[in-house]
């Protein structure tokens, strides 16, 4: 019993471990994987990682884990095209840089290698138009949607980017940025050179 006007002792994480260990109702499971998902779309893996280190037992997880299935809740193709959809609209990534985000979550190679063929079939518009570096040669499919979503992290950066005058030191922050979210070199060198000559009042002189 606690004193008065003493709090009572927090449980512990193996405390709390050990009495979930011996929950033995499939819907006190089921109700935890409903929590998890409340804030967001998660993979497969996330949610049994999370009930698993709840200290469920594994036989209760796998359970939740196929009624969280067959009524919808859990979907990883789902989950993955979310995923990449989300990143190209609100925070641009090349694919390096989702495919290592994908894994982290524990959906399978191969099904990201299917949705990121998804994302390169879907194409995308010339991110510059007719007058950029490299207009005359043939792009492949994959490099289009990585393109526009560099140019517009581009663009979000642009103003913390222009407080660089120096061409050459905009041109090199422009291609870190790209290379830290993943975009391949083609693109950051391509991309970070003709930014950093079109960014500011007018064209940089030449080196």
């Amino acid at each position: 019993m606690t004193a008065p006007g003493r709090r009572p002792r927090r449980e512990s994480y193996g405390e709390r471990r050990a009495r979930k260990a011996e929950i033995d109702d499939p819907e006190v499971v089921l109700a935890a994987g409903f929590r998890f998902l409340e804030a967001r779309a998660r993979s497969v893996a996330e949610v049994r990682r999370r009930l698993g280190d709840a200290g469920y037992r594994p036989e209760l997880i796998d359970g939740a884990i196929a009624r969280l299935l067959e009524i919808g809740l859990l979907d990883d193709e789902a989950f993955a095209r979310h995923w990449v959809e989300s990143r190209d609209r609100a925070r641009p990534r090349g694919e390096i840089a989702l495919k290592r985000e994908l894994r982290l979550r524990g959906v399978d190679p191969q099904l990201i290698a299917t949705v990121l063929e998804e994302r390169a079939a879907g194409g995308a518009e010339d991110p510059f138009g007719p007058d950029r570096p490299g207009a005359d040669e043939p792009d492949t499919d994959r490099t289009a949607p990585d393109e526009a979503a560099a140019v517009r992290l581009l663009e979000r950066r642009r103003r913390d980017l222009e407080r660089v005058t120096d061409p050459r030191k905009r041109r090199a922050r422009a291609y870190a940025l790209l290379a830290r979210n993943g975009f391949g070199p083609e693109i950051a060198s391509r991309l970070s050179a003709a930014f950093g000559a079109t960014s500011m009042d007018g064209p940089a002189e030449d080196d």
